[in-house]
C-alpha cells in the first residue's frame, strides 16, 4: 500500500443535473448560532433518500400489508411489490435468469447468509484491505487472508497463489468493487477471471460500488452480488444478495420461522420441518415490503436518469475536491494501490499534526460538513495506510460524494480544512467518550429528538 497526493488540476465545470435527494435545503445550527445549508459529505456511510424514493413510499404505504401470507386485496397489492423488486434488482446487478435474489438488512447481513450457506470445507479467500462486513462473516481453518499488494498484477499473483495452497474442495473469492476507505475501484473482472481458472466462486461486495457505477454480475463473471439499499439511496432497511441457487438451496435457513418454513409437523419428541424453496427459505419474519419496493425503486430510478450524467456529476466533484485537498497543507490523500487508479467519489486522508476526530469536530460545529472519521470499519486497512503518514494511528479522514453533493460543499470543506490547518479552530472542544464534542456545544436538537 501507498499514500499519494496526486493534484488534479481541471478548469470549472458545472456538475450535470442528477435526481433529487431529500434534504437537500437542510439547515443546520453552528455552534455560534447561524444556521446554515448542511454539506453532507458522508454518502459512503448512509446515502440521503431520493425523492423519487420517497415517493414510492408514500404511494405503497395506504396499502401496507402483509406479503405472501393474506387473502386481503392489498396483501395481494404488496406480495406483487415484492416479488417485482427481484426483478429489478436482477436486471439492475446484470445478474442471470437463472439466479436468486434474497432480501437481507444490508451487505453485511447478506455475506453473513452466503457464509453460512458455504458447503462444508469450502475454502475462502479475502483481501485484508476489506471492510469488516466482507472480512469477518468466514470462518474455519481453510479462511486465507491475503495481505493486499500495491499492484493489479500483484493481486492476481497472490490471489492465485493463494487458490493454489487451497485443499481440494469448494473455493470462495470476496471481491470488493470499491474501496470505502479510498474510493479505488478493484480490478474485479481480473480477479473473477483468475478465481474461475482454479475452480472458486467469486462473491463481489458491491456497496460502495453501485451507488456509483453500473453493476453487471454477467460481464464480470462473479457469481454473487451484495449491496445495501441504504449506500444506494434508499435507507429503509433493506439490502440484497443475489447469486447462483444451488448453495442456498441446499444450506438451512440462516433464520428460521415463518416463511422459512413449507411444513411443520408435530412427530412427538421432534418437530418434523419442511422448509421453503428458495430465496423464502432465507427470508423468514415479516418482509420488509417497504424497505424492499425502496430498494427497488432507487434502483429504478438511477437507470432512468441514466448513468451518463450520474458519472459526469461525480466525475467533475471529485477532480474539484481531489484538487483542492491537494492544497491544504499537511493533507496526505490515502491510496491502496499505486499510480492514480480511478475511484469513485471518495477520498481518504490525514492531516499531519491534527487528529481526525477532532478536525471532523471542527468541520461540524464550526461549517456544517459531514465528513467521517476513523477506521471507517476497515480497520487492518486504515491503520496501515495512516501509520504509513506517520500521523495519528487512530484514524483518518473521509470525505464522499453522492447524488447530494454540490460544488459549493466541495468548497466550503476544502476553505474550513485550510482554515483549521492554518488558523486552528475557534471553539472549544473535549473528548466524551471517544468523540471529540464542542464545549460548551449550543446548538439545539430538532423538536422531535429528544433532548
Amino acid at each position: 500500500m501507498s499514500v499519494t497526493v496526486t493534484p488534479v488540476r481541471t478548469r470549472p465545470q458545472t456538475a450535470a443535473a442528477v435526481p433529487a435527494v431529500v434534504g437537500s435545503r437542510l439547515k443546520v445550527p453552528l455552534v455560534t448560532g447561524e444556521l446554515i445549508d448542511y454539506a453532507s459529505l458522508d454518502h459512503a456511510a448512509s446515502a440521503p433518500c431520493l425523492e423519487h424514493v420517497r415517493d414510492a413510499v408514500a404511494e405503497l404505504l395506504p396499502w401496507y400489508s402483509s406479503v405472501h401470507r393474506g387473502a386481503g386485496f392489498a396483501s395481494r397489492v404488496c406480495g406483487q411489490v415484492y416479488e417485482q423488486a427481484r426483478e429489478t434488482l436482477r436486471r439492475f446487478t446484470g445478474a442471470r435468469s437463472t439466479d436468486t435474489v434474497v432480501f437481507t438488512r444490508n451487505t453485511t447481513d447478506s455475506l453473513n447468509l452466503l457464509a453460512r450457506c458455504l458447503p462444508r470445507g469450502t475454502s475462502v479467500v479475502s483481501f485484508d484491505a476489506d471492510h469488516h462486513a466482507a472480512l469477518l462473516p468466514w470462518r474455519g481453518p481453510n479462511v486465507r487472508r491475503i495481505r493486499t499488494p500495491h499492484t493489479v498484477d500483484a493481486l492476481v499473483r497472490e490471489l492465485e497463489a493463494a487458490l493454489r495452497a487451497c485443499p481440494e474442495g469448494p473455493r470462495l473469492v470476496v471481491l470488493t468493487g470499491a474501496s470505502n476507505v479510498t474510493g479505488e475501484l478493484w480490478p474485479v473482472s481480473e480477479l473473477a477471471a483468475a478465481a474461475r481458472r482454479h475452480g472458486a466462486r467469486t462473491v463481489l461486495d458491491a456497496a460502495q460500488l453501485a451507488p456509483h457505477r453500473p453493476v453487471d454480475a454477467s460481464a464480470l463473471d462473479v457469481d454473487y452480488t451484495v449491496l445495501s439499499g441504504h449506500k444506494l439511496y434508499a435507507p429503509f432497511g433493506a439490502g440484497a444478495l443475489i447469486g447462483r441457487d444451488d448453495w442456498l438451496r441446499a444450506a438451512e435457513p440462516y433464520l428460521v420461522g415463518g416463511g422459512a418454513t413449507a411444513n411443520v409437523a408435530d412427530r412427538g419428541d421432534r418437530l418434523a420441518i419442511s422448509w421453503s424453496a428458495t430465496p423464502q427459505r432465507h427470508e423468514a419474519g415479516s418482509p420488509n415490503v417497504v424497505g424492499v419496493h425502496a430498494l427497488a425503486a432507487a434502483c429504478e430510478a438511477i437507470t432512468r436518469h441514466g448513468w451518463a450524467p450520474i458519472r459526469t456529476h461525480e466525475r467533475i466533484l471529485l477532480a474539484r475536491l481531489r484538487s483542492g485537498l491537494a492544497d491544504v497543507p499537511g493533507l496526505r490523500e490515502l491510496s491502496l494501490f499505486d499510480g492514480d487508479r480511478a475511484r469513485v467519489g471518495v477520498v481518504g486522508f490525514t492531516i499531519d499534526g491534527h487528529a481526525a476526530g477532532l478536525v471532523a469536530a471542527v468541520l461540524s460545529a464550526e461549517y456544517g460538513i459531514g465528513v467521517r472519521d476513523g477506521a471507517f470499519c476497515a480497520h487492518l486497512a486504515t491503520r496501515r495506510l495512516t501509520a504509513r503518514t506517520g500521523t495519528d494511528a487512530s484514524g483518518a479522514l473521509r470525505a464522499s460524494l453522492g447524488l447530494g453533493s454540490t460544488a459549493e460543499h466541495v468548497d466550503r470543506l476544502v476553505a474550513a480544512l485550510r482554515a483549521v490547518v492554518t488558523e486552528g479552530p475557534r471553539w472549544g472542544y473535549r473528548i466524551d467518550g471517544d468523540r471529540w464534542v464542542p464545549d460548551p456545544d449550543p446548538r439545539p436538537l430538532p423538536p422531535f429528538v429528544a433532548a
